[in-house]
């Protein structure tokens, strides 16, 4: 009687473990660790809308970029067919496309995936004139300022470091917080000065450096605010929370970050808030605006899916406006709808909205190409730390390393 009454229980088992899936398939998403609730909301609805055709379960990758990165490509390598939809960051689509590891989004689902998606963070998920990655959300930066310091927001870097000196002189609050540490911030400063002095970081076929004057601006640019009263004593270790956090201490009266900023200081310094302003991103040039590198995460089908349509069809609706508006809310992630940015209640909840749109039209994206993670490296340990640049031989080295980074030659630092 005890071995009739356990056969049917491990029969169960096993089946569980290794048989066929019963019920509707489920689709595995494989993106960055949301503590919002943003993303497990937009499973769940994406879910119920499915009307029994799909389940999404949402899977949290590790927190750095590097971790999420490394994990995929091990996986990916292998050929894991559990991977139905991943977040890349904007950078990854190249390298993941020329290994054959995502799908091309092709017909209706190309034509519904950039119905209405803002020009820019497409230019993301494209390589070689195909659409690998669907922008989900996207991310740019913003001139975050005290208004009790400073009554008017500065137009250039030149403006803002001569306010800097003179509240330094004044004794009061005058850092201009940015991210100077050895990691990808520091590259993602370096593009942005690029772009907004009218220049490239690699030529258009992303096949050789191109740098010259503009890499020579944003390098001087760069070198200067590291030597100026306006430089935070910490700005070689600083990253994005640091920069946060320093605002948010009231030691600060300029912060160059992400809209993550302003929920964060709405709830950690109500006081200071009442002063807390943005406003677009410092020009290099007067008569040029400034063209800041976005952010953001692409959703991508797994080449090895086992359910790559109704994967497409998911990962469509993952990033509708529903679920786009509850990322912005909830995490403050910018969308990539550009309605959303003319809707009169969304705008309610995010009043930046206008800000971060007219920074999005002008945005510049990174490097595109398979070896961007290489590039990226060699310039950020060429950057730092800030206060040791030489403008010309600084450029000139780190134009030297692209060259090998793209050649797969050489040694990375």
């Amino acid at each position: 009687m005890r071995i009739l009454t356990v056969l049917p229980l491990l029969a169960a088992l096993l089946s569980s473990c290794g048989g066929e899936e019963t019920g509707p398939p489920t689709l595995n998403w494989y993106n960055f660790p949301d503590d919002s609730g943003a993303l497990q909301s937009a499973a769940d609805n994406c879910t119920r809308a499915s009307g029994g055709r799909y389940r999404i379960s949402y899977h949290k990758l590790p927190r750095t970029a590097d971790g999420q990165r490394q994990q995929l490509v091990r996986r990916l390598a292998a050929e894991d067919d559990s991977i139905d939809i991943m977040g890349l960051d904007v950078t990854w689509a190249p390298e993941f496309a020329e290994a054959g590891w995502i799908l091309p989004w092709t017909g209706e689902h190309r034509a519904r995936a950039m119905d209405g998606t803002l020009a820019v963070p497409l230019q993301t998920g494209t390589w070689k004139d195909r659409l690998y990655a669907v922008p989900y959300n996207t991310n740019t930066q913003l001139l975050w300022y005290r208004s009790d310091l400073v009554p008017e927001p500065p137009r250039t870097w030149s403006g803002m470091l001569d306010i800097a000196r003179e509240l330094a002189a004044e004794g009061r609050p005058h850092y201009v917080e940015i991210q100077g540490a050895q990691y990808e911030g520091l590259t993602v400063w370096f593009n942005t000065l690029v772009a907004s002095a009218g220049g490239s970081v690699l030529n258009a076929d992303a096949t050789a450096p191109s740098l010259g004057p503009p890499a020579v601006k944003a390098a001087a640019i760069m070198r200067e605010l590291a030597l100026s009263p306006a430089a935070d004593p910490s700005l070689p270790n600083q990253m994005e929370d640091q920069n946060r956090l320093a605002m948010e201490a009231g030691t600060a009266a300029f912060e160059l970050n992400y809209p993550f900023v302003y929920p964060s200081m709405q709830a950690n310094n109500p006081e200071l808030f009442q002063h807390f302003r943005w406003a677009p991103y410092p020009r290099v040039d007067a008569g040029r605006p400034a063209r800041p590198t976005i952010g953001g995460i692409d959703l991508a089908i797994g080449a090895y899916s086992r359910y790559p349509d109704l994967a497409f069809e998911a990962a469509l609706c993952l990033r509708n406006r529903e679920n786009q508006i509850t990322a912005a809310v909830r995490g403050g992630l910018p969308p990539t709808l550009e309605a959303l940015y003319h809707d009169k209640e969304f705008i309610e909840s995010y009043p930046f909205a206008d800000a971060i749109l007219q920074a999005l039209e002008n945005a510049s994206v990174r490097p595109q190409t398979p070896a961007y993670q290489n590039v990226s490296i060699v310039i950020a340990h060429a950057l730092s730390p800030p206060s040791a640049i030489d403008p010309r031989s600084t450029v000139d080295e780190i134009s030297a390393q692209i060259e090998d980074a793209l050649e797969s030659k050489g040694l990375i630092p």
